[in-house]
């Protein structure tokens, strides 16, 4: 007998026990299910996180200064640090928050973030304007009252006509010279629900004579490493070896930390899932043991007629992986439909675009541990089945 007749005779007997044959695939189908929408959550999670981090920046460094005593850093100096290491550096920016009042008329914008920057933050940013102009160079010296806003802010409290009107920051008229494009959904505390203005004329309102934080890009991503060195030892040059005086936060590196994080999980999950496929196998052996004991008279005629053992053995460890296999590919048709609801629960409940995707390997994976699993726990079954004495088979009633 050869392995298509062996094939077609495990199919046949599936189809005489459906009932049976469906029951003993079910800890394989929910495994392999379980193990797919897992898989492609953290794939989903990955490919998410991925685009919120690109969103701030992932060529970007975040400096902290703490200080040294009295002594701390200006935006000039910090720029000149930046020059000096033009190799792996390429833009900065201060960053200060305003706190204080924001108006649009008699209307408070409590939600909206104000924040002073330079004139190279829509570029660390890859924001574009929609209308007007960007902050420029002769804004921050002169700490003209002008800004740009989000368009959340021009849609709600402008009607889409921001360009030319004026915000109050601490009862200041700021000229608005710009929109940006929507970055978001423009809703209220999200990224196009804000104003930036020139860091000198908010450092002046607030008083403010030494900026603590800064953005800095980096060339690539490739040289990433180098660049945070390379600031890190400048500003410790500055602050003559106090390491301790500032702080470098790279987006880059917090990216891959929340990406390692997120494997750890996601592997235990599969491991847990994983379960259910050895649960599964346990059950295709239980099976296939009780089918033994059925066919036993079946067995002992066929010896009887000359069939050898291994054509015995090879009919039942087909049997049980054909068993498994099929239970393996109707879980995974399972699990891209529960990847598909997941998806929809996700975005109802959060509103945030994340997609579950199983990837091409755990289907792979999933299908051939699957089938694994059917011949591993079927053998001993087919061991049984193979040895039987052919005269005591035939005596079996």
């Amino acid at each position: 007998m050869n392995i298509y007749e062996s094939f077609s005779m495990a199919m046949k007997n599936i189809k005489t026990s459906k009932t049976r044959s469906i029951l003993t695939m079910l800890g394989i189908i929910i495994g392999v299910a379980a193990v797919i929408v897992i898989t492609g959550i953290g794939n989903g999670m990955d490919i998410y996180m991925r685009k919120q981090f690109e969103s701030m920046g992932t060529n970007t460094l975040s400096v902290y200064i703490m200080g040294r005593g009295n002594q701390k850093i200006t935006v000039d100096e910090m720029q000149e640090i930046v020059d000096e290491n033009s190799e792996y550096l390429d833009k900065m920016t201060p960053s200060i928050n305003f706190q204080g009042s924001t108006k649009v008329g008699t209307e408070n914008l409590n939600s909206t973030s104000v924040t002073g920057v330079s004139e190279q933050f829509l570029d660390i940013k890859s924001y574009k304007l929609s209308e007007g102009r960007n902050i420029q160079y002769m804004d921050i010296k002169n700490r003209n009252s002008v800004c740009i806003v989000g368009s959340y802010v021009d849609l709600a409290y402008f009607g889409g006509q921001a360009l030319g009107d004026t915000i109050k920051l601490n009862g200041r008229d700021f000229t608005i010279v710009g929109v940006i494009d929507e970055q978001a959904d423009s809703e209220e505390y999200s990224t196009d629900d804000c104003v930036y203005v020139p860091y000198s004329t908010i450092s002046r309102m607030m008083n403010i004579r030494d900026v603590d934080s800064y953005t800095v890009t980096f060339k690539s991503e490739d040289v990433s490493a180098q660049a945070k060195t390379a600031l890190e030892d400048s500003l410790t040059e500055y602050f003559n070896g106090d390491s301790d005086a500032f702080y470098v936060s790279s987006m880059a590196e917090m990216l891959d930390m929340m990406n390692q994080m997120t494997s750890i999980v996601i592997t235990i999950l599969t491991l847990i899932a994983g379960i259910s496929l050895v649960v599964g196998g346990i059950g295709i052996m239980n099976i296939m043991l009780v089918s033994v004991t059925e066919r036993t008279r079946e067995i002992g005629i066929r010896k009887a007629l000359g069939a050898k053992e291994r054509y015995i053995m090879n009919q039942f460890v087909i049997e049980a992986a054909a068993t498994s296999a099929l239970g393996g590919v109707i879980g995974i048709i399972l699990g891209y439909i529960l990847s598909f609801f997941v998806s929809r629960v996700i975005y109802a409940i959060y509103a945030e675009q994340f997609t579950v995707i199983p990837t091409f390997f755990s289907v792979m994976a999933s299908f051939g541990i699957s089938a694994a699993i059917g011949i591993f726990f079927g053998y001993m079954p087919a061991k049984k089945a193979a040895r039987l004495n052919p005269i005591d088979a035939l005596r079996y009633d």
